[in-house]
């Protein structure tokens, strides 16, 4: 029986300099979220839920105009991105310490 992971994209970063990426671990992240399993979903790639609720703003966003859409969307772009930097951060220091 296969399973899910043989059909993940391999990381290139990860492969090519033996350095994951900021994106490792979304993969399986999600796919934990799909299986239920909430809190590994999280510490596998603490991103997951904050990606979560900006893709879902979009989405609507697409079809509801909200007042200060512009505001809202670069006030999650920026969480995300300081999420996703500061385990990344935490990450390496975990690695070469």
């Amino acid at each position: 029986m296969n399973t899910i992971e043989e059909y993940m994209l391999p990381c290139m970063n990860k492969s090519l300099f033996g350095v994951e990426c900021t994106g490792c671990g979304g993969q399986r992240a999600l796919s934990l979220l799909i299986q239920g399993r909430f809190e590994e979903a999280f510490f596998m790639y603490p991103a997951i839920y904050s990606l979560l609720v900006l893709f879902i703003f979009l989405i609507v966003n697409l079809f509801y105009k909200f007042k200060f859409d512009y505001s809202i969307k670069i006030g999650l772009i920026v969480f995300n991105a300081v999420i996703i930097g500061g385990a990344y951060i935490l990450k390496l220091y975990q690695l070469f310490n």
